[in-house]
Formats: C-alpha cells, structure tokens, sequence
C-alpha cells in the first residue's frame, strides 16, 4: 500500500470516509499549513504543465487563493499591480531568443 502525507481539500476526508478508505488526519500549525501551501503550489503546477488541462489550473488557483489568506501574502497583489507597471504583463506574448 502507497502512503502519503500532504494537505489535502477540506472535504477529502468525508469523500474517503464514504469510501471506506482508513487515514488519519491533524490540523496543521500555521507555519506548517504555509510550508504546505508552498510543496502543493508546486505539486500542482507541475500537473498542469503536464496536462494543460483546466481543470489542472483551477487547482493552482485554489492553492493560489489558499496562499493570498495569509497575512504574509496580503500585500501580493500590490505588488503584483507594481510590477505590472514596471515590467508589463504578458499581453504582448513577447518571446525572447538570446545568449546568457
């Protein structure tokens, strides 16, 4: 049997208990859900590189979401509209060939 420890949607534990599928489950500390936060930005990032599928996006969406509650991201769209006015955006869909 495969075991796994990572954060999970709030209603996978009621889906797995229709199931009948054993797990344990804890609340993460608030420096713990961050960190978990973070790894399942990647995990999902890295599924919709490999599928392209929307679905896959509305996952890096909710984690996104999840990650902006927190006080320490509260000012990210800011500086999200900051950069925008510095840099752009991607409306352009410039790309760039070169030598580093």
């Amino acid at each position: 049997m495969e075991s796994y420890r990572k954060l999970v949607r709030d209603k996978i534990p009621e889906i797995l208990d229709k199931k009948g599928v054993p797990y344990e489950q804890r609340t993460a500390s608030g420096e713990e859900y961050r960190m978990e936060l973070v790894k399942k930005l990647a995990e999902e990032a890295g599924e919709f590189n490999e599928a392209g599928a929307p679905e896959e996006l509305a996952d890096v969406l909710e984690v996104i979401d999840a990650l902006l509650a927190l006080p320490e991201y509260a000012n990210v769209r800011e500086l999200q509209r900051i950069k925008r006015a510095e840099r752009g955006g991607f409306d352009a869909k410039i790309i760039l060939k070169g030598e580093k």
